[in-house]
């Protein structure tokens, strides 16, 4: 793997095309705006560790400065490994109170054996439903909450909230059309992540346009509709849909971003004005835009039968898809699809875990990367809620699948690829993650977010390690968690793997459980 120590001199450290300022600041930004300073004991910076690294972070929570090698008293000191923040690409928060609710246990057909149906995707559907019956506007934020701060704990650092349960059961209306939304944003603000909040369009029941019913009534939002509620949420995200940068406490980010939850729950006609609304990343809107896509291959048959085209395909075809755009899933694609998305610029928002448990398929990944195509990971509906755990079983399951161990040589010889397979895994879920969310993170580069996750030197998993296998051994060496700190913006909000609210966060959470658990 191609990481260095530094060589223990004094060394400005610019960005590839910034221009250097006076004081050692880079890109125009001086220390006289510096808001704080950080002293990494070691710091990846781009393909290399560099030790005994001084970051100072300006009043936005971004870093103004990057020095590395021997640098006097200052600043707080931080000891460990340190690497930038993961974006989780994609969230339904309120699952986190469900996982392990829909596994079939219990479950018998008429016969008295257990029901085979029981173990699909759509069964799980079902339970899902059900349970968004009692589920109200504080639960959703308590079970938030709590995940939230078990992201942090993981070393996630900003949440993709792909958000669709906009109204009260039975699909009427709060009394604020913004209510569910608010309720992520003061969770994110409790728990301190940063936050790509995504309202999420939902008009029909399936691709013949069947009208919703039952537990999709909560849904209910036409294009219309999401775009009243983002400009009802603008004041809670700095006042711009377009960059969204606001200045809430702790320097937390948050944005503003299009959603659209699928090919079959959005009609053909509404995707004809997505680009009115959607706008393109050539005229300057770096708003994302996220869809799930291609997850079951039942959803494969039906728009074959209603558009006449497979969906990743039909998608390519009749909308705007640029770099702007994530495509959650994507499992059930060929190759010319994968080539399409490539060339499209656009991310594929993977979920490992949950793909997994609802056995969607496997992303063929090594093909993928051959095209040049990005990916980012999120965890969906959070059986899992680590990065590491996600990038594990997505590795294993190409693995297992072409029983071969280098299953992706085509991502680490990716420009800017670290190598080998943690590097290169690692790489894709920083850079092409915040790519997919418009986020301003992933690398640790002056002007990008000072969002950092340090990880213990001293964990069972990583002690003796260096510069060469620290990041393997943090991806493929068991799930005991050696993050000890994460920094959001330049604070920290985990240190010694601890949240400060965290008690009082649990506490709400448990109380919920309990009553969702009951009722």
């Amino acid at each position: 793997m191609n990481v260095n120590a530094g060589d223990g001199s004094r060394e400005a450290l610019a960005s590839p095309g910034r221009a250097q300022a006076p004081g050692g600041a880079e890109g125009g930004l001086r220390e006289a705006a510096t808001h704080s300073v950080l002293r990494f004991d070691r710091l990846l910076v781009g393909d290399r560790w560099r030790r005994d690294a001084r970051v100072a972070v300006d009043e936005e929570g971004r870093i103004a400065s990057i020095t590395a090698g021997g640098i006097g008293s200052g600043g707080e000191r931080v000891q460990g490994w340190t690497v930038p923040g993961v974006p989780n690409v994609h969230s339904h928060a309120f699952q986190r109170a469900m996982a392990g609710l829909a596994e079939g246990g219990g479950q018998t057909g008429r016969t008295g054996q257990p029901d085979r149906r029981a173990n699909s995707f759509w069964h799980w559907r079902r339970v899902m439903y059900a349970f968004l019956e009692r589920l109200s506007p504080d639960d959703m934020e308590a079970v938030a909450a709590q995940l939230y701060v078990e992201m942090l704990k993981a070393g996630f650092t900003c949440v993709g909230e792909f958000h669709y349960l906009h109204h009260p059961p039975g699909g009427g209306s709060y009394d604020d059309e913004a209510e569910t939304s608010r309720r992520i944003v003061r969770a994110a603000d409790a728990a301190r992540i940063g936050l790509v909040h995504m309202p999420v369009v939902y008009e029909t029941g399936g691709f013949g346009g069947e009208p919703l019913a039952g537990g999709q009534l909560r849904f209910r939002l036409d294009l219309d509709g999401a775009r009243r509620l983002c400009d009802a949420l603008e004041p809670d995200f700095g006042g711009s849909r377009r960059g969204c940068a606001s200045r809430p406490r702790n320097r937390v980010h948050r944005r503003l971003g299009w959603a659209v939850h699928s090919l079959r729950a959005v009609s053909r006609e509404s995707f004809g004005r997505i680009a009115d609304f959607v706008g393109s990343g050539r005229s300057g809107d770096r708003s994302p835009v996220h869809l799930h896509v291609a997850e079951q291959e039942r959803e494969v048959r039906e728009c074959l039968a209603a558009r006449g085209a497979r969906p990743v395909e039909w998608l390519l075809d009749n909308a705007p898809v640029d770099e702007r755009w994530c495509m959650v899933h994507a499992t059930r694609v060929n190759d010319a699809e994968l080539r399409g998305i490539a060339a499209s610029g656009a991310v594929v928002g993977l979920c490992p875990t949950t793909e997994a448990n609802l056995g969607d398929g496997l992303f063929p990944l090594g093909r993928f990367a051959t095209h040049g195509g990005r990916f980012g990971i999120g965890t969906d509906s959070h059986v899992s809620r680590s990065p590491v755990e996600e990038l594990r079983l997505l590795d294993y399951g190409q693995r297992l699948v072409l029983r071969t161990r280098s299953v992706l040589p085509a991502l680490a010889d990716r420009d800017g690829a670290l190598g080998g397979a943690s590097g290169a895994l690692l790489e894709c879920a920083w850079r092409d993650g915040a790519q997919a969310l418009g986020w301003d993170g992933g690398r640790t580069e002056v002007g990008r977010r000072a969002d950092f996750v340090v990880l213990d030197p001293h964990h069972p998993a990583l002690v003796g390690r260096d510069e060469r296998t620290v990041l393997d051994s943090w991806v493929f060496s068991g799930t005991d968690s050696p993050v000890r700190h994460v920094f959001v913006g330049g604070v920290r909000v985990i240190e010694d793997g601890r949240h400060p609210q965290e008690e009082e966060i649990a506490r709400a959470f448990r109380e919920t459980a309990k009553r969702l658990g009951r009722d």
